[in-house]
């Protein structure tokens, strides 16, 4: 009986189905169809070119939690598949792997090399053939029970025909188009992991200057408190504010910021996990001890001597003015600016090496013990294609490798 098989989409979850599927039938015959010239592009450029393989969570129900869309359907597959499975298949292959203070793993090498060639390496001995260059320009399924899948490419004559297909091809709209002519509903796809963008002259020309853990706070939208607030290390840009907080903000409330075109207030208390009233006790006992230091030349609470000085302008105390010379309404104020500062967000930037859509192929229409299409037989999905999405920190590829181990694994049972 034959085992050929197409896979649709060279990135991390169409090889790692490609390598775990020819290791689990050595016979297969498999083969990737890539429409760029490379594969693997963004294994390449994520996490600043380091790839961040996965995140140290290893029970599925904690590690579901990192999904704002798909969480439901991980959890079967995350207790076949998870973090350890991925650190140790990796290891096997001589890729070790190291887990940083925020709980991201990278591989040792701090390059995303590593995993390519491992990928890559993996792919050859097994024999799988990779073609690049090649556009898929219509899939036909079966007509009937035991015949061929065929796909027709742009500029060639000749179909391929295959006894299984699977589509791992990320965000791509064209191939959602076909998804749905073959039955499938796709969720519309929006934007998810993206920055910020405020003018705001507290932050204006502070570019790279950081906090290690702030909250930021959604106002005016109707949210789950889950929804509403993040929080993390927060990053000041050239046009408004990045880092974690900000991406997993982005990511939880995708389509709701969506339909607001990406203007809405934020609120944010820059020392997480202080409240404004603790905050404002906090000021009022440095005024005390410190009562002939200046307020804007002495920051406090581990800020940046740049933005203090911001946040003490933006409440109104004179250059000039000392702790001790401090009344409370400026003392108030600051504490307000510190502990629940409002700021506007015109617009969203795309974190290009960590850019991901909330959207794909509904959910309710795939059987993930498998990752095989309701609908047809013998098709299979794998990683973005589907309305699956994480917030930053290596989950969205935990999901790629945990979708492509189970979707190569079911595809390679002799089963048609």
């Amino acid at each position: 009986m034959s085992n050929k098989i197409i896979i649709i989409g060279g990135g991390a979850a169409g090889f790692f189905a490609a390598v775990n599927c020819a290791e689990a039938d050595p016979t297969a015959d498999i083969t990737i169809l890539e429409r760029g010239k490379s594969v693997l592009g963004k294994v390449k450029i994520s996490g600043g070119g380091r790839c961040n393989v996965t995140h140290a969570i290893w029970t599925p129900r904690e590690l579901v939690k990192n999904y704002p869309r798909g969480a439901k359907a991980l959890m079967g597959p995350f207790s076949k598949f998870c973090t350890g499975d991925t650190v140790d298949w990796f290891a096997k292959r001589k890729v070790e792997t190291k887990i940083e203070d925020d709980g991201r793993m990278f591989p040792v090498s701090d390059s995303s090399q590593s995993i390519i060639d491992c990928l890559w390496k993996g792919a050859k001995r097994a024999g799988v053939r990779v073609l690049t260059s090649v556009r898929v320009e219509n899939i036909y399924p079966p007509e009937q029970k035991g015949q061929a899948w065929k796909v027709m490419t742009a500029g060639e004559k000749k179909p391929f025909y295959c006894d299984k297909i699977m589509l791992a091809t990320g965000s791509n709209p064209k191939m959602w188009d076909m998804v749905r002519h073959l039955g499938h509903t796709v969720v519309p796809p929006v934007p998810s992991l993206f920055t910020f963008n405020i003018k705001d002259p507290r932050i204006k020309d502070l570019l790279g200057i950081s906090m290690p853990n702030a909250e930021v706070k959604i106002n005016g939208i109707d949210l789950s408190k889950n929804a509403r607030t993040a929080h993390g290390p927060l990053l000041i840009t050239h046009w408004g504010m990045s880092g974690p907080a900000i991406l997993k903000l982005s990511a939880i409330a995708a389509r709701e910021l969506h339909a607001k075109n990406y203007r809405f207030d934020i609120s944010i208390n820059w020392r997480y996990g202080y409240s404004l009233q603790e905050t404002t006790e906090d000021i009022e006992e440095i005024c005390t001890e410190h009562p002939k230091k200046s307020v804007r030349s002495n920051p406090q609470f581990g800020f940046p001597a740049r933005l203090w000085q911001r946040l003490v302008d933006a409440a109104g105390i004179p250059a000039e003015r000392r702790f001790g010379e401090t009344g409370k309404k400026m003392r108030n104020k600051l504490a307000a600016q510190i502990a629940q500062g409002n700021y506007k967000v015109t617009g969203k930037s795309t974190f290009k090496e960590e850019f991901v859509t909330a959207g794909g192929v509904e959910l309710d229409e795939v059987d993930f013990q498998r990752f095989e299409s309701k609908i047809h037989d013998n098709l299979f999905f794998a990683g973005e294609v589907l309305n699956i999405d994480a917030v930053t920190g290596g989950f969205n590829f935990q999901a790629a490798w945990t979708g492509g181990y189970l979707a190569g694994s079911a595809m390679a049972e002799k089963r048609l």
